[in-house]
C-alpha cells in the first residue's frame, strides 16, 4: 500500500487528488510555490512543503526540489496530476531511481507517447488509421516545404513534442508555411524544449473524440467509453461531455479496440487517453496519446461510476483492472465546463485578482472540482483554470438543462471569468442539438461579440457589499449588543441598490 502520496501539482487537480487520497486513507502531501502559499490545495492537504519562487521553472517544474521534499517527508509515491512534469519521462525515471513509485505510465511509454511522430508510427504498425502526413520529424523549413508539396495543402504544422494547442499552425500554402515557421518553432522550443515538427493533412472542422483507458501491471487494458471534446477555442478544450452525441455503439467498440491495441504496443500502464479526429464522413483518425489523467476525466467518472484517480493509485499499488466489464456500462450523460479566469469580452485576457465573493451551484447531480475560495488571490504565473463544473443527467437533454441551471447559479465576484460565455453557449441551438465541430466556438465568437453579461449586476453587488462593510464599521461600535449582521437587512439594501433575484 502507498501510504504517503506526494502530489506534484497545484490548483483543482491537486485538490481532486487530495480527496481521492482521503477516501483511500492515504496521507496527502502537497508542494507549493510562493504564489500558492494560501491556495486551496495547501489548506486541504495533510502536509504541505514550500518548493520555491512563483515561476513554474523554479518550483513545479523543478525535479530536484520535488524529489528533495519527497525524501524529507518520507513519501512512498508521487502523483504528477496533469501538466507540469506529468508526461516527462526523465521525471518518471528520476522518481523511480530515487525509490518512489510514479503514479503514471513508465518512462518508456511516456517517451513513446510524448513524441507525436513516434506515436504515429506506432499507430500505423497497429493498423490504427492516422491522418496522412509525415512519418519523420522535421527540423528545417526546407524539409517542411518539400514534404508539404508531397502531402498537399492545406496542412497542420504540429510540434513533435506538442500538446495543449501549442506549436500548432494551419498552413494553406507555401507562403503561409514560410510565414509561420520561425514563430511556431520558437513557440515549440520555449514550451517543450524541442523544435522538431511534423505535418498532417488538414481535416476541416472535424469532431474531436477521445477514448479513456486504464491499463494495469498485469497486462490487462480496458476502455471506459469516449468523450466529446470538439468545443475548443484555438485548439484548447473548453466543454467536454460523455458519451459523444455522434458516436454509435459500433464506433465506440472500434475506438476502444484501437485504443487498446495502441496502448499495448507502447507498454502503457495506468490511466491514459487515446485521441481521435472524426471527419464529416465519420472516418476516424488517430491524433495523439495523452499519457496522464485528463482535465476532463470527471465526465467519464459520472457515466461509469468509477473513480479514475483512485484507480490510478490502485494500479500503482499492483491492482488489476479485469473486474471492469467490457464494454463498460455507461449510464446517462455528463457535461463539463472548464471555468477560466479569462475575460471573454476582452479577447480572453487573463484576469488576476482577489475573489471577493463565491457562490457554487448545487442540487442533484452537480459537481464542482475547484481550487478557489472567497478571499483567494488568483496568481498570474499559471494556467488560468479555476474550476470545472460537471453535471449528470439521465440523458443529454436533461444534462444540458442541468448545466444551464448550474451555470446561472455559479457566481464568482472580483475577477472576470468565462461563465457568461458558457451561459450563452449551452443554450445555443447547435450545442443543444449536438451539431458542432472543433471550429464552431471560434466561428461563434466572431459572429457573436455581445455575449450576455452580468458585469452590471456584479458591479452593483460589489458596490452593495462595500456599502454594507462601510456601514458595519460605523454601526457596530454604537450597538455593542449586536452580535451579528441581519441578512434580511443586507438583502433589502441590495434590492434598494438594484439587486434582486440571484444576488444572494
Amino acid at each position: 500500500m502507498l501510504k504517503r502520496i506526494l502530489i506534484a501539482n497545484r490548483g483543482e487537480i491537486a485538490t481532486r487528488i487530495i480527496r481521492a487520497c482521503r477516501e483511500l486513507n492515504r496521507t496527502a502531501i502537497v508542494v507549493y510555490s510562493e504564489a500558492d502559499r494560501l491556495s486551496l490545495h495547501v489548506r486541504l492537504a495533510d502536509e504541505a512543503y514550500f518548493i520555491g519562487p512563483s515561476p513554474a521553472t523554479e518550483s513545479y517544474l523543478n525535479m530536484e526540489r520535488i524529489l528533495d521534499v519527497a525524501r524529507a517527508c518520507r513519501a512512498d509515491a508521487i502523483h504528477p496530476g496533469y501538466g507540469f512534469l506529468s508526461e516527462n519521462p526523465a521525471f518518471a525515471k528520476a522518481v523511480a531511481d530515487a525509490g518512489f513509485v510514479f503514479i503514471g505510465p513508465p518512462p518508456d511509454a511516456l517517451t513513446a507517447s510524448g513524441d507525436k511522430v513516434a506515436a504515429r508510427k506506432a499507430a500505423l504498425d497497429e493498423n490504427v488509421p492516422v491522418i496522412p502526413g509525415s512519418t519523420e520529424p522535421i527540423t528545417t523549413l526546407e524539409e517542411a516545404i518539400q514534404l508539404a508539396g508531397e502531402i498537399g495543402y492545406p496542412l497542420m504544422l504540429k510540434a513533435a513534442a506538442g500538446g495543449g494547442g501549442k506549436g500548432m499552425r494551419v498552413v494553406r500554402n507555401e507562403a503561409e508555411l514560410r510565414q509561420v515557421w520561425d514563430l511556431a518553432q520558437g513557440e515549440a522550443r520555449s514550451a517543450f524544449g524541442d523544435d522538431r515538427f511534423y505535418l498532417e493533412r488538414l481535416i476541416e472542422n472535424p469532431r474531436h473524440i477521445e477514448m479513456q483507458i486504464l491499463a494495469d501491471q498485469c497486462g490487462h487494458i480496458v476502455w471506459l467509453g469516449e468523450r466529446e471534446c470538439s468545443l475548443q477555442r484555438r485548439h484548447q478544450k473548453v466543454i467536454e461531455e460523455s458519451p459523444s452525441p455522434v458516436v454509435t455503439p459500433e464506433l465506440r467498440s472500434l475506438l476502444g479496440d484501437y485504443a487498446i491495441r495502441l496502448a499495448r504496443s507502447i507498454g502503457y500502464v495506468n490511466a491514459g487517453t487515446i485521441e481521435f479526429l472524426m471527419d464529416g464522413h465519420r472516418n476516424v483518425y488517430f491524433l495523439e496519446v495523452n499519457a496522464r489523467i485528463q482535465v476532463e476525466h470527471p465526465v467519464t467518472e459520472l457515466v461509469t461510476g468509477l473513480d479514475l484517480v483512485k484507480w490510478q493509485i490502485r494500479i500503482a499499488e499492483g491492482a488489476c483492472v479485469q473486474s471492469i466489464p467490457q464494454p463498460p456500462r455507461l449510464n446517462g450523460h455528463a457535461i463539463e465546463c472548464r471555468i477560466y479566469a479569462e475575460d471573454p469580452f476582452r479577447h480572453f485576457l487573463p484576469s488576476a485578482g482577489t475573489i471577493r465573493g463565491l457562490r457554487l451551484p448545487g442540487g442533484p447531480f452537480v459537481r464542482d472540482d475547484t481550487g478557489i475560495y472567497p478571499g483567494w488571490t488568483v496568481p498570474t504565473e499559471y494556467d488560468p483554470l479555476l474550476s470545472k463544473l460537471i453535471v449528470w443527467g439521465n440523458n443529454r437533454a436533461e444534462a444540458v438543462d442541468r448545466m444551464a441551471r448550474a451555470l446561472e447559479e455559479y457566481q464568482i465576484l472580483g475577477i472576470a471569468t468565462t461563465l457568461p460565455l458558457y451561459r450563452a453557449l449551452v443554450r445555443h441551438p447547435a450545442f443543444v442539438d449536438g451539431q458542432f465541430d472543433t471550429g464552431f466556438l471560434d466561428r461563434y465568437l466572431k459572429t457573436t461579440p455581445d455575449i450576455p453579461s452580468e458585469e452590471t449586476d456584479i458591479a452593483v453587488l460589489i458596490a452593495a457589499i462595500t456599502y454594507y462593510e462601510e456601514r458595519k464599521k460605523r454601526i457596530i461600535p454604537s450597538h455593542p449588543k449586536e452580535k451579528s449582521y441581519d441578512p434580511w437587512l443586507l438583502e433589502a439594501r441590495w434590492a434598494a441598490l438594484g439587486g434582486g433575484r440571484g444576488h444572494h
